[in-house]
Formats: structure tokens, C-alpha cells, sequence
């Protein structure tokens, strides 16, 4: 506890003597009233109520905080609720049987109760008062790689990234506090970022997609001061590692809201650094069948996942890069002479490979990508007992949904007959299913391989 309070003491101390020296002008903290504001314990998870009850037992401040707040002063429902609080990880874990310590950059307090983690996080402070045997570690482009500096309450509000994302709500009285004017950007639809935009997107650029998601997702328009410095600074995201950047890329574009991100990622060229290959594709007029692709696959996505349906990211990267996988093939074919199946293989391999220096896809994913995309080569194939083999494989559905996908960008009256037929052929009891099978003398019959003859010994001469 004394420990506690001379640390408190000292950057009380550290920050009156920085603010003397650059006569900074703090902004007032705003409390805001049970009565002036809507949120309700009833909205809460009993689970985020037990460790903030808990933890203000133990003696500790502790608050909800970030886009829980948020949602809840908008009247939407949480995804989820994180805390935070002036309790370090190591207190948080002697606190809580059930809490595990998570992360490298900044330490966090898992607090698990089945499958819901409620995240908790301890007051962040100021990098220039680094505490002994804690410290901060930068980046030579200024990229934060450890932030392990606790701080105030105060503190932790100026170094969060956006302003509406920097509310706290208290058990301790139903109090809502802002410190940095995020209930006033709430209420006017202003996303904001804290400090000089042009640092924090330095210390770390995902802030830069935070911004563009946090926007369309809330249908909110950006600050000028914070949507300045974006297009300058966006090569930057290319110091991000690729996995960190495929995790951002799911958020951005399957949360619901992903055509809305595609065009303000365009809008502030952000897009380039997720998908590269992609991007050298785009044409002034935006009228390619790539192009068109990209909108009806985001909108198809995101009108799924607000229906409550099930959605794969394997599906989306395949149509995607769809178009870009045949450009790649029909180079090769043409370069090197190939026939065109072995260029579409090896133009898998280098799309799924450049894609992924960008991203890092899984594996797992990649090779449901490949599926979709071969089988999309058999779709037409569909004479003998082809046709049921190929609803057999585990991605038919998903290869099906492309192919339409690709009829309805392209125009092909072909492709669109090869979709209905498979739309009939799927829903067909397996009589009709035959008879469809057996009509299809219109359509070129498969090849049949010459059988090489066997090479026999010469016999022996018995003599």
C-alpha cells in the first residue's frame, strides 16, 4: 500500500512540474449524473458487475470502460465489457482464482467465467515517467513495442486512442466520466483521436484502421485534424506484422459494416497496405468485374451477418482475389505457354503467397481458398456421376456461391444457365437429379484417356 501511494504521489509530482513547464492546458474532467445519462446496471454482464464489485471491495478504483460505454450511452448491446483500474496485473491475479495474464506490449488480466473473458487493464500512464524495473520501449519510427507504464486515472483517459472510446462509468455511484470531451464527439458523431494524431498513429498505426472502422461502423464522420495525417502516414502499416494486420482485416471487414470500411479505406488509401495485389487492379472508372466483385462479396457479407448467419473469411479472400487469380494465370499461361490448368496452379501459389506477406492467412484458410478455387475449374464438368461427387466435397457450397456470384458480376448467360442448373440440380430428389443428368447431351462429353498398351517381355527363345 505505501508503495502504491508514493508512486501515486511521484507522478502527481512528475505531471504538475510537465505541465508547469509547457503551461498545457488540461481539460476538465466532465461527471455526468445517474439521472443525466442512460446506461443501467440490467445492461451490464453479471460477470464485468463481479469483478468491478470486487475489485472496489478490495480497495481499488475500478470502471467500465471503452466501447462498452460507448455502445450502451447509443443504446446498443456491448459485444463485450472491459475494466480497468489502478490494480497492477500481479494484484489483479492474487484478486482472481480465475485470471490469467495475457500480452507482451501491454499486460492485461483475463478474468475468465466460462466462455465469456471479462479483459481488464490497469491504469496506463505517461511514457516520460517510467517507473523502476516497468518501462516503455519505442521503435526508431516510433512505434510503441512495450507500453507497460501504469498511471492515473487521468492518465490512462489521455492515452487511450479516441476520445468516445475514452468514457468511464463507475458502480461506485453510476457516475459517467470523460475527461477529453468524448461524450460531446459522441453526441455530434465525431470520431476523434486524443492528443496529435500524427504521434499516436506513429506509436501505432492500427490506430489509423481504428479510425476508419470505428467510423463506418457508427456512421460517423472523421475530425479533420485526425483524418489529415492518414493518407501520409499509411505506409506505415506496413512495419505492422502480418498477423496483427490479418486479425485487424477480419474487424474491418466482417463486423458487419464491411462495404461501408472498403470505401473510406479507398477513400483515405488505406487499402493499398491490406491488400496490395488488389489494389493494382483498381481503375478510374471502378467498373471491372474485380471491382464489382469486391462490392457485391461485402455487401453479401455483411447482409448475412446482421441476418445472424454464418460467414467465412476463407470465402471472402476467394472472391476477393478471384480476379486477380485469373490475371496472374492468363500471364503465365501466356508467358511461359502452359496449359491452363498448370498456370492456374501456379498462379494460386503466387497470389496466396503475395496475399500473405500482407496478411499472414492461415493455412487453414488458405487451403479452403484453394478448394474454392479448383473446384470452380470442375463446376462445368458435370456428366457421369461428376456431379455428385463434386456436392460431396466439404466446399461445393461455398464454390456454388462464387460461381454465382461470378454470374451476377460478369453478365455470362453461360455461367448464369451452369448457376440455375446447380441451384435445380442441389434441390432435386435424386429421380429428377438423373433425368438432369441425362439431358445434358448438349454439352461437350468428357474426354476419355487412351489407355496406353501394356509393354510385353520378348519371349525367350526356348532353344
Amino acid at each position: 500500500m505505501f508503495t502504491r501511494v508514493a508512486n501515486f504521489c511521484r507522478k502527481v509530482l512528475n505531471r504538475d512540474e510537465a505541465v508547469s513547464a509547457d503551461d498545457t492546458e488540461v481539460a476538465p474532467m466532465t461527471i455526468i449524473p445517474r439521472d443525466r445519462h442512460n446506461i443501467s446496471r440490467k445492461d451490464i454482464s453479471e460477470n464485468a458487475l463481479k469483478v468491478l464489485y470486487r475489485l472496489n471491495k478490495a480497495g481499488f478504483e475500478a470502471y467500465l470502460v471503452g466501447g462498452g460505454v460507448r455502445d450502451l450511452l447509443l443504446n446498443k448491446k456491448p459485444k463485450d465489457f472491459d475494466v480497468t483500474t489502478n490494480a497492477t496485473p500481479d494484484e489483479m491475479r492474487k484478486l482472481f482464482r480465475n485470471c490469467r495474464l495475457v500480452g507482451r506490449r501491454f499486460r492485461l488480466a483475463h478474468v475468465m467465467f466460462g466462455p465469456e473473458t471479462i479483459e481488464v487493464a490497469t491504469f496506463r500512464g505517461h511514457h516520460e515517467a517510467e517507473q523502476e524495473g516497468i518501462s516503455s520501449q519505442r521503435g526508431q519510427n516510433g512505434m510503441l513495442l512495450r507500453d507497460n507504464i501504469f498511471g492515473s486515472i487521468e492518465d490512462d483517459a489521455q492515452r487511450r486512442d479516441l476520445t468516445i472510446n475514452s468514457l468511464y462509468y463507475s458502480v461506485a455511484d453510476f457516475t459517467v466520466r470523460d475527461y477529453v470531451g468524448g461524450l460531446q464527439d459522441l453526441q455530434q458523431g465525431v470520431i476523434r483521436m486524443i492528443g496529435d494524431p500524427e504521434t499516436r498513429y506513429r506509436e501505432d498505426p492500427v490506430r489509423m484502421l481504428r479510425v476508419i472502422r470505428f467510423a463506418a461502423k457508427l456512421d460517423m464522420s472523421i475530425a479533420a485534424e485526425t483524418a489529415e495525417p492518414l493518407p501520409r502516414l499509411a505506409t506505415l502499416l506496413n512495419d505492422v506484422p502480418p498477423a496483427r494486420m490479418f486479425e485487424e482485416t477480419l474487424k474491418l471487414l466482417q463486423a458487419g459494416y464491411g462495404y461501408a470500411t472498403y470505401l473510406k479505406l479507398r477513400e483515405y488509401q488505406l487499402f493499398q497496405p491490406l491488400f496490395p495485389l488488389i489494389n493494382r487492379f483498381f481503375t478510374a472508372e471502378g467498373n471491372t468485374s474485380m471491382e464489382r466483385m469486391l462490392v457485391q462479396v461485402l455487401k453479401n457479407t455483411d447482409m448475412r451477418i446482421h441476418n445472424n448467419m454464418r460467414v467465412n473469411p476463407a470465402f471472402l479472400f476467394s472472391a476477393m482475389f478471384w480476379y486477380p487469380l485469373i490475371e496472374t494465370a492468363q500471364r503465365i499461361s501466356q508467358e511461359g505457354g502452359l496449359a491452363w490448368f498448370d498456370a492456374f496452379a501456379l498462379a494460386t501459389n503466387d497470389v496466396l503467397d503475395e496475399a500473405c506477406r500482407a496478411l499472414a492467412i492461415p493455412k487453414r484458410l488458405t487451403s479452403l481458398v484453394r478448394d474454392i478455387w479448383q473446384l470452380q475449374l470442375r463446376m462445368s464438368r458435370r456428366q457421369g456421376k461428376r456431379a455428385w461427387k463434386l456436392m460431396e466435397h466439404p466446399k461445393f457450397r461455398a464454390a456454388y456461391d462464387l460461381l454465382a456470384l461470378r454470374a451476377e458480376v460478369e453478365g455470362n448467360a453461360e455461367m448464369k444457365r451452369l448457376t440455375e442448373w446447380w441451384g435445380e440440380f442441389q434441390a432435386a430428389a435424386p429421380p429428377h437429379q438423373k433425368e438432369m443428368l441425362n439431358n445434358l447431351g448438349d454439352d461437350p462429353a468428357p474426354r476419355s484417356r487412351a489407355r496406353r498398351p501394356r509393354k510385353r517381355a520378348p519371349r525367350r527363345d526356348p532353344s
